[in-house]
């Protein structure tokens, strides 16, 4: 436990001003403990992910949820890449992000479907931060393979896959990913993407 306890200092964000707690601890492990979330504890994630932010409050996402042991799971976690099986496999839950690409008042393309399903798993995120959990998200995996699984309408894309559980032991993790969990998060300056004209840092 103070190992990891000192994982998660060492993963805590710095930044130069003062960001909520909340933001600043949460990241993304590899290294998932074989402990059970409760469904109580996935309802609270998912109705935190519904009151994110949507273009004309359509709420284009739609999740794909399994625990281990479940053909949900198994489904999700077959259509991810040897690289993100090699440390998904202790995961407790996996779920898959869908995005609705059309608005369902008039059939229109729904061009920020995918921003606003980003959205929502990041609130999710945060509230998993909130209740002592992690999330890690995935764009290694075979969308076809998903849709076919899972009779996904052609109107829906899966957009991401994610890991959520409790932090393990990074000594559990296959040795390529070890140093990497170990290592402090680093985050690019402001000036580097925050611009008053393209390529022009704005003045902050």
């Amino acid at each position: 436990m103070a190992q990891l306890d000192q994982l998660e200092r060492t993963k805590l964000g710095i930044t130069d001003l003062p960001v909520h707690a909340l933001i600043l601890r949460r990241w993304s492990p590899r290294a998932f403990a074989a402990k059970e979330v409760s469904d109580a504890q996935l309802a609270t994630l998912f109705t935190a992910a519904s009151w994110a932010a949507s273009s004309y409050n359509e709420q284009p996402w739609r999740f794909l949820v399994g625990r281990k042991g479940e053909e949900t799971w198994n489904k999700i976690f077959s259509s991810l890449v040897p690289a993100n099986q090699a440390w998904t496999k202790a995961a407790p839950i996996l779920y898959v992000a869908v995005a609705k690409k059309t608005f369902s008042q008039n059939n229109s393309p729904n061009r920020v479907a995918v921003h606003d399903v980003g959205a929502a798993c990041a609130t999710l995120s945060l509230e998993a931060t909130a209740l002592g959990l992690h999330t890690h998200g995935m764009a290694g995996f075979d969308p076809q393979a998903l849709r076919d699984a899972f009779s996904i309408p052609s109107d829906y894309d899966p957009i991401s896959c994610w890991a959520v559980g409790y932090l393990g032991d990074p000594e559990l993790l296959p040795e390529n990913y070890r140093e990497f969990e170990l290592q402090p998060r680093t985050r690019k300056p402001l000036n580097a993407f925050v611009f008053s004209e393209w390529e022009q840092a704005r003045d902050l």
